[in-house]
Order: C-alpha cells, then structure tokens, then sequence
C-alpha cells in the first residue's frame, strides 16, 4: 500500500456556457504518470452519489481535461478529486473540489457581423449559445452588449456603449478605420462575460442628405403630454409621417426594420411638430421615434431616431397653489400638476412638494425658507403679524430625482397683532375696577356726611299746629333727634277756652300756624294727623 507518487495539487474547474475543463498541478518528477478524476454530485432527494469515474478525465497525461459530456446538471452540487497513476502504483486523493455549475460557469463571446454603409457601422450581434443544444443561459433575451470600440492609431480612446443585437453605430470620422469587440452581460445574475475577438472596419463617406428630410428631432413632454418637433429647411411642399417603434422590440435578435409603425394623427402632415401622446399608453415602456420627410417627387428621407422613456423624458409641470390665512397659521392647498388631468400625474409619480416662503419686503436678504411635505394640505407657523408672505411651490419625485417648475407666486398679509389691544384693555379694565374700588367707599363717606350736616342744619320735620301757635307766639327752637331717643305720639288738647275768642281769632291763629316750627319728637305724619284732631276740637268747642 506503500507509493512514492504524489497527489495532484491546486484542483480547479473551468466552466464556460456548458464547457467544463478540469485543470491541476503536480509537483513530483515521476515519469509516466497519468492521471485519473471521480465526480459525483447531490440533488434535493439524496445527500451524494457513489464516486464514478469521470468521463474524459481517465488516464489522460495532460494536466487539464474535458469532462463536459458528463455534467448534465447545472443547477446540483458536485464533488470532484484527482490521483496519479504509474502502471499499479497510485497516489493518494487529492482534496474534493466543491463546485455548483450555474455559479462558477462564465458567458462566452458573442458572434458579431459588421457592415460599414453611409459613414455609420451596422452591427448584428448573435447571442453566447447560438446553435448549441445544451444551453447555460436558458433566456437569450436576458443578454445586454456592451461595445468597445476606438479608432486604429496609436494614440486611440476607448469609447463603451451599450448597444441592441442589431443596431447602428454613428458619431464616426469618414474614411477612419475602427476596431471593437463586445461583450455580453447578464445584469440578473451580476455576470459579465468574455469579449469577443477583436473586429476592424473602415468607415465611408456619409452622403449629403436631401433638403427636405427632417433635423434636429427632439421631443418635449409635459404632463404626460408629448409632442415631437421638428425643422424644414426645404423651401417646397413636403409631408410628414411621424413613425414609432415599441422599444422591447429592438432587444430581439430579428429584424425590426419592417415594425415601424405610423402614430395616429401625425400621418401626412405639413407642420413640423405633431403629438404623440396617444401612443403612451404604458409609462413604464420605451418608444423610438423618427420622422419620414416626403417631397413632391415622393421621394422619402428618414430622420435619425429619438428614444422616448415617458416618466424619464416626462418634464413635471408646476402645481396649483391656494394660500389662506388664520391667526397664527398660513394655510397652503396645493393642487398637482397637470390641472383637470393632474390624476395622470399622481398616478405615474409619488410626488412630494417643495414649499418656498419669505417675507415680501425692500430688504433683499430676507430668509427664503424650504419646507417639504407629501400631502397636499400644508401649513406654516412663526409668523410675523402685519406682514406680506409669497409662497411657491415645485413637484418633485425622489424615484426618478426629478424635480418640476415652481408654481406662480402667491402672497398673503397676516392680520394684525392682538396682544397689544389685550394688553391695553386688560389695562383698562384694571384701572376701572381700582378706581371704582376707592371711589366707592368715598362717595358713600361723602353721602353719609352730607346726610347727616343736611339733617342737622337743615331739617325736613315740621311741629304739630298746636305748639307752633301757642300763646301767639313763634317758637323757633330746632327739631333735634337722636337715633337713642324714642319717639313719642302726643296729643295736646285745650279744653279752656273763652267764649269771647271770635272767629276772627281762630283765623288769624290758623294763618300764623304756618310759620312756626316745634323742636319736639314728632314726624310730619304725627303733625299731620295732631294738627287735624286740634282743629276739629277746637271748632267744637267755639260752636
């Protein structure tokens, strides 16, 4: 069991589209060693197979070998080893190299064909596995080509561009010989594949193209709304027909030549613009555009072509704006862009609103302040009263990192400041209430006092008839009372009287009644009533 022959060492496998090469190194200076390879491999229903020999790699005295008849599984695991062989004598195994085809497998060149015509180079491209029954890449659709091409001189610059399976390459000097090669990518897989040899061709001349054919081909979009145009330099009659290709038919490896179709509407046409905008019914597809010039003689002329990503080339038009304002707030309602049709817009985009503000005034340097929200209700707090703010709005998508044209400005006066009539009536009112606290009980202090010197000096009680007349005397004493006195009802009543008072008397004592006063303790009610029971005596007794 003993060997002096060594293991392989550095076991790699080489996997291109469906092509497997095993490759190693071997260190020992035995003659007549050859070597021999196992594989097996897993699926999902069994852990490994039994090591089988491996096709193509029995006995073979080169260091590499083919083994891609054996593989038939891409997607399984699969285990590899390796040993020296002399006559009986073998080494040991080397280690198991662990591999997954579809992982480590590469993408081979593509074919191209090449045609130099009219100072431009048309290029068709055949995909990796063209012609081969057993496929890697099961979707050649999936492909995308990368071109490198440069100018055959010394001092050469590279130029890369990602092209179409059958496309055309312009943008050359006439009568300069080019080189290029391609390569394919798969963008799904992050894969980039070996380019193709190197291929050389010489440009000619570009002929001189007629008058009346269209130029300078560009597109404008607003909205959603897209309108092609044009120039004439032609002097005589000539019609248009605008034509258009749906974009994912250019990543066909057929020609699409013969898929031009005309756009409704802009078919015989004499202006040099004409809208498309019927065609767009997917904003997610890629549409190619160009103009077919006819003169009298209808004779045709094609523009160059003009690619068309709708929500790329879409420009985003400026939103309606409505400004109000309350105490403390500006309030903004913001419409989307694209008026009665804004629902076009907002269906395409997840627009945001970039809300500008300042304060309308001579000084130049006042603040411009940004806020952005996603509604389209916004408001704006920290106002100065009494002042002029201009607010304008733009649209914009953080998707595509576009933005669009800020709306009209639109300008507000905030009202005036409250708190100082507050202040100031609070200030009244406080002043009110002191003034009415102190001169309240003053104005009563001074009531009472003039009460009392009026009570005093100028006393309203009046006596009974009786003392004011007594003895025909006046009696001019002063009423005075006190509120601890009680008051008394008297009644005095004369009861000797002479026969000899005659009524001229009793007259005269009734008449200089009236200017007598009494100082007794008697109210104007009790005079009243005392002054009524005396004279009634009084007339009794004299009858």
């Amino acid at each position: 069991g003993q060997t002096n022959l060594k293991s392989p060492q550095d076991i790699q496998v080489y996997v291109v589209n469906t092509n497997f090469t095993l490759r190693w190194k071997y260190t020992g200076n035995d003659t007549n060693v050859t070597f021999s390879a196992e594989y097996r491999f897993e699926d999902f229903m069994t852990d490994g197979t039994e090591w089988k020999e491996l096709p193509g790699c029995q006995k073979v005295t080169h260091m590499e070998c083919d083994f891609s008849s054996a593989i038939t599984e891409y997607y399984d695991k699969h285990h590899v080893r390796l040993r020296a062989e002399r006559r009986e004598e073998v080494s040991p195994w080397s280690s198991v190299f662990e591999m997954t085809p579809y992982d480590i497998a590469q993408i081979s060149a593509p074919g191209i064909e090449l045609q130099s015509i009219n100072g431009v180079i048309k290029i068709k491209v055949s995909p990796p596995e063209a012609n081969q029954v057993k496929k890697m890449w099961i979707d050649d659709l999936s492909f995308k080509y990368n071109l490198v091409i440069w100018e055959n001189s010394s001092n050469a610059e590279f130029r890369n561009q990602s092209i179409f399976p059958t496309d055309i390459i312009d943008g050359l000097a006439p009568d300069t010989t080019y080189c290029l090669k391609v390569q394919a990518t798969h963008p799904w897989e992050a894969k980039e594949g070996l380019f193709s040899p190197v291929h050389c061709v010489k440009t000619t001349r570009k002929a001189v193209n007629d008058l009346f054919c269209a130029t300078n081909v560009s597109v404008l979009a607003l909205n959603m709304k897209f309108h092609l145009h044009w120039n004439n330099r032609y002097k005589q009659h000539v019609s248009y027909n605008v034509q258009y290709l749906i974009g994912y038919l250019k990543k066909y490896y057929d020609d699409y030549s013969v898929k031009w179709l005309n756009v409704p509407g802009c078919e015989n046409i004499t202006d040099t613009q004409c809208n498309f905008s019927s065609i767009i019914t997917t904003a997610s597809g890629i549409f190619y555009l160009r103009v077919q010039a006819m003169n009298e003689y209808n004779k045709p002329c094609l523009s160059s072509e003009v690619k068309v990503d709708p929500l790329v080339t879409n420009e985003i038009g400026p939103p309606g704006v409505k400004v109000d304002i309350s105490d403390v707030l500006l309030h903004i309602q913001i419409y989307p862009p694209g008026g009665s049709e804004s629902e076009v817009m907002s269906n395409h985009y997840d627009l945001s609103y970039r809300v500008l503000y300042w304060k309308n005034s001579s000084n130049n340097e006042e603040e411009i302040k940004m806020k952005e929200i996603k509604q389209t209700i916004g408001t704006i707090s920290d106002l100065t009263p009494s002042t002029l703010y201009c607010v304008k709005v733009q649209a914009f998508s953080k998707a595509y990192n576009k933005s669009g044209h800020f709306s009209k400005e639109e300008c507000i006066e905030t009202p005036g400041d409250k708190i100082l009539p507050l202040i100031i009536l609070a200030t009244f009112v406080t002043a009110l209430i002191a003034v009415l606290l102190v001169a309240a009980p003053l104005g009563f202090a001074l009531y009472q006092a003039y009460s009392k010197i009026k009570y005093v000096f100028f006393p309203s009680c009046q006596p009974p008839l009786n003392i004011e007349g007594f003895g025909g005397q006046l009696f001019n004493s002063p009423c005075l009372s006190t509120t601890e006195e009680p008051i008394e009802n008297c009644f005095i009543i004369e009861t000797i009287i002479t026969e000899e008072l005659n009524q001229t008397d009793f007259k005269d004592y009734k008449h200089s009644k009236q200017s007598s006063r009494d100082s007794g303790n008697y109210s104007n009610d009790d005079d009243t009533s005392g002054s009524k029971v005396s004279e009634e005596t009084l007339e009794k007794e004299i009858v």
